[in-house]
């Protein structure tokens, strides 16, 4: 079959690899319908993370069930799901009480794993023709026969429920005004989120036009911090900040001249906005480990955060990946019913043969590339 393979810094490849099979009974083979390039994929992509050449990306998968293994029950040939991006087993004790992406089962010596993504596990990702779901009576959510809400349904696999997560770890509330930054498929998905949620008023901090013009589109506000300091912007437009704050962007945020890596800007941009006694939400992406981080301290996961003024607001911080599995079930009910149609943040669509092409494009954020989704 084909797939997206990695082949090391800014190189990926359409090949020909072995197509899965059953391994347990629990297993299910799903032809993948369609599958999304992630923020989290170019990481990777960069070469800022300790992926080998030879990982076939995609953790953001959905497709028609081809074939079932003996042990699963609730689940048939020809179903239509959608598959969280963690690999969960849905009986240890992490995955009993809902944390999901924390699974002590399936990546032995770590908790969590997810497909088609380095030292999460032995899971093949699903940018291609076919995939393999463990314990799949736990981990895919079906879906309505057909092909309606297809690029909806495909964002149930991480950025919607990642988004909805920001909004959780800062317990977001109806009334309250909230700051995001990072316009990117994520950041976007938490100020939508923020706003099914009842926020009365929601920032996005980003640079890139098309990120503002969407965040504009679905009645955020748009605040360009190469225009000026987004902390005092935020403020001159509240009673001096916001309520809650989301970090969408992770530790490869930019200086606000976009002239170099300032890993914990964000957080510490965070920290000046929110008013006292407020929360931050950290889905944003944060590594012990970064090759090409600014400087030796970076590289080592380590970052210079204002915690003394953290502590003198007495703001509360929630992070950690996504428990997709939290919140999927909702949230596709929420695009049955009409109630939320997050495939805005969709810009393209394309065949899994134009994946190179798509990776580069989306990785130099040119031509209006702010989520893709490819059908193979």
């Amino acid at each position: 079959m084909k797939a997206v393979v990695y082949k090391g810094p800014f190189s990926v490849a359409i090949e020909d690899v072995e197509k899965p099979t059953i391994q347990k009974p629990n297993d299910v083979i799903v032809r993948v319908t369609s599958t999304a390039i992630c923020g989290s994929d170019l990481h990777m992509y960069e070469g800022r993370t300790a992926a080998e050449p030879g990982i076939v990306f995609g953790h953001e998968n959905m497709g028609i069930i081809e074939e079932c293994g003996q042990g699963v029950t609730s689940l048939t040939e020809g179903d239509r799901v959608v598959m969280p991006f963690n690999v969960a087993c849905g009986f240890c004790r992490n995955c009993v009480e809902g944390y999901t992406g924390f699974c002590e089962t399936v990546n032995p010596g770590f908790s969590g794993g997810a497909y088609g993504y380095v030292a999460m596990g032995p899971w093949k990702g699903g940018q291609a023709e076919y995939l393999r779901v463990p314990y799949a009576d736990f981990n895919c959510l079906k879906l309505p026969p057909g092909n309606e809400h297809e690029t909806d349904f495909i964002l149930l696999a991480d950025i919607f429920p990642t988004g909805y997560h920001g909004c959780e770890l800062a317990q977001v509330r109806p009334g309250e005004s909230v700051a995001v930054y990072g316009g990117g498929p994520v950041g976007l998905m938490a100020a939508y989120s923020a706003l099914l949620r009842g926020a009365k008023q929601v920032f996005v901090v980003d640079r890139i036009p098309e990120r503002l013009d969407k965040a504009r589109e679905i009645g955020a506000v748009p605040v360009n911090f190469a225009e000026g300091d987004p902390v005092q912007q935020i403020k001159d437009q509240t009673d001096g900040g916001t309520d809650k704050g989301i970090d969408a962007v992770g530790y490869q945020a930019m200086s606000q001249d976009v002239d170099h890596e300032e890993p914990a800007t964000v957080l510490n941009s965070l920290v000046q906005t929110v008013r006292p006694t407020g929360a931050l939400g950290v889905p944003g992406l944060y590594v012990p480990a970064d090759p090409g981080g600014p400087d030796e301290q970076s590289k080592k996961g380590m970052l210079l955060v204002s915690i003394g003024k953290l502590f003198e607001k007495g703001l509360r911080m929630g992070t950690g990946q996504c428990n997709v599995k939290r919140y999927n079930r909702h949230l596709r009910d929420m695009i049955i019913e009409g109630r939320a149609k997050p495939s805005f943040v969709v810009s393209h669509e394309v065949s899994l043969d134009e994946a190179p092409e798509a990776y580069d494009k989306f990785d130099k954020r040119v031509e209006g590339y702010t989520k893709v989704v490819l059908h193979p």
